[in-house]
């Protein structure tokens, strides 16, 4: 058999030299690669995909120009030995994956593919034999359409010289370079765990110290009552300071007058308001200035809270460094706390300092987002209660929840279940202007149930229907124009609580919702059920 314009034998050869040793996934996937070729027009410029690290992707830099160098060989780890070559412009190409169905004929294939046994104690001779003799039998292919994504080639843009390093990076990637942002990929001289740096302090016994300046702010702490700082940075230490300090437990001090620090190093003070400078977007203010070191980030108004949750964690990850804050998207009022952020020692590395504020350069990781007063219409969906054979309890539930946020509801519409009546109670509702569409009921599996079709019928697009909350698992998202729409289950009229409290604030912030954020929901979006609802101020539903 031929693998591209090589014999078996000849290609073999070549994945020695190529990979190393004489790899079974390199040779089939050269086998592989062969068959996308085959289905390809011959003229077609093609880029290529490959859905394991393993192997494939040599197969295909040995037969093809595409390499992970020039960027035209992708590898997209998704554990399948599959690959494609697709029109690196249009995106039409065709998949090539190992097909275990027809791999169970060939038993010394079968036992590489599945591992069904170890390693040294695999026939290589015979799997390469089954594999020649197999050759394309055990595969299956698909013609496939590459998301845009995948036909675009990422520029690594303008490149700076890093402040921390001295070597050239993409300036897309901060104010500093990955590696010094927290990334390397070697040791250092110091051992994990050894401690942070610091810098040489002296201190002085407490008498020693009456008419100096105090270098930082010093707490004092009665359990159960109060915490606070007793003495503050820079305050003068006098005789009659000494009883309290002893009482505090401080036998010594650290005193400004003597601790002239160098500038490699960045008070904790000066630390946590470039922090807190740099953290705070708009709707969010901060604590000036700091008190033991630390800033507290405060709503500048009502709201919702935004955290960027990526860069905060990777802003955690630098040492020395900590910011802690409210669960992502609570509702705040003006004047509360959100967070806050320090430096761990009294004297941070600036060169971590650097680190930290690289990581904050790309914007802030907090904002306040306004809630807008909704327009709202309500379409009560079903049959019975339309004929009047059940009294509507849905229509003040909404309007309830609705005028919390200072919402209006400016008309409320009951339909039976439908199609057409719905598209037309849609129309009506529209037709007054609302800028958010609550529909109820009509959500669930029944085949009566069929709200979802005359939204659709309506002009509803994007739609989301399903949400991993309970109550409230079959809630509907989309849109009509750009009015909002949101269903809610018929759960809403027995819980107090359910998904449409932990989405309404979302919709009113603005805030376009994917299935990958319902999809994050779910961890913590399992009601208790408790016979005192208490949400949302003590209540761990969605948090």
């Amino acid at each position: 058999m031929k693998i591209g314009p090589y014999s078996f034998d000849e290609f073999l050869e070549l994945v020695q030299s190529f990979h190393g040793y004489l790899a079974p996934g390199v040779v089939l996937g050269g086998i592989m690669v062969d068959l996308a070729r085959r289905h390809l027009p011959p003229e077609v410029l093609f880029d290529a995909v490959s859905e394991t690290r393993n192997c494939l992707p040599d197969a295909v830099q040995i037969l093809t120009s595409c390499t992970t160098g020039n960027g035209w060989l992708k590898v997209v780890n998704l554990g399948r030995f599959a690959l494609s070559l697709y029109d690196k412009y249009q995106g039409d190409g065709v998949r090539v994956f190992l097909d275990p169905v027809q791999v169970a004929d060939w038993p010394e294939i079968a036992a590489w593919y599945l591992k069904l046994k170890p390693k040294q104690e695999q026939d290589s001779d015979l799997l390469l034999k089954q594999i020649k003799d197999a050759g394309t039998e055990i595969l299956g292919w698909q013609r496939v359409k590459v998301r845009p994504q995948f036909l675009q080639k990422k520029s690594r843009g303008p490149i700076a010289i890093c402040p921390l390093c001295r070597e050239a990076y993409p300036v897309q990637d901060g104010g500093i370079c990955r590696a010094c942002q927290g990334e390397p990929l070697y040791l250092t001289d110091e051992q994990e765990g050894a401690g942070l740096e610091a810098p040489a302090l002296h201190s002085f016994p407490a008498e020693q110290a009456v008419g100096r300046r105090v270098l930082h702010d010093m707490t004092k702490i009665v359990p159960g009552i109060s915490k606070g700082a007793a003495f503050e940075k820079g305050q003068v230490i006098s005789v009659g300071d000494l009883c309290r300090l002893q009482q505090m437990g401080r036998r010594h001090l650290y005193v400004l007058e003597e601790n002239q620090v160098g500038p490699e190093w960045v008070h904790e003070d000066e630390a946590a308001m470039g922090f807190a400078q740099a953290m705070a977007g708009e709707g969010v203010t901060f604590s000036e200035p700091p008190r033991e070191g630390k800033v507290n980030l405060v709503a500048g108004r009502d709201g919702l809270l935004w955290v960027d949750e990526p860069r905060l964690e990777r802003f955690n990850l630098v040492p020395g460094v900590m910011c802690a804050c409210r669960q992502g998207y609570s509702v705040l009022t003006l004047g509360r706390r959100l967070g806050a952020t320090r430096a761990i020692p009294l004297f941070l590395p600036r060169a971590d300092f650097h680190k930290a504020m690289a990581l904050l350069s790309d914007g802030p990781l907090f904002s306040v987002l306004p809630l807008r007063p909704p327009r709202v219409g309500i379409l009560v969906t079903g049959t019975e209660v339309f004929m009047g054979l059940v009294e509507d309890k849905f229509v003040p539930i909404i309007s309830t929840k609705v005028e919390k946020f200072g919402g209006q509801v400016l008309k409320s519409l009951i339909v039976p279940d439908d199609r057409r009546a719905i598209g037309q109670g849609v129309q009506d509702l529209l037709d007054c202007g609302i800028d958010l569409l609550v529909t109820t009921a009509g959500l669930s599996v029944d085949p009566d149930d069929v709200t979802r079709q005359g939204l659709v019928d309506a002009g509803a697009t994007d739609m989301l229907y399903g949400a991993p909350i309970l109550p409230g698992a079959m809630t509907l998202l989309a849109h009509i124009g750009g009015v909002q729409v949101m269903g809610v289950p018929a759960c809403a009229l027995f819980f107090k609580t359910t998904s449409f409290d932990l989405l309404l604030p979302r919709l009113l912030a603005g805030l376009k919702i994917t299935r990958r954020d319902l999809a994050r929901m779910a961890n913590g979006a399992f009601c208790l059920e408790c016979k005192v609802c208490t949400f949302p101020q003590k209540c761990p539903f969605g948090k």
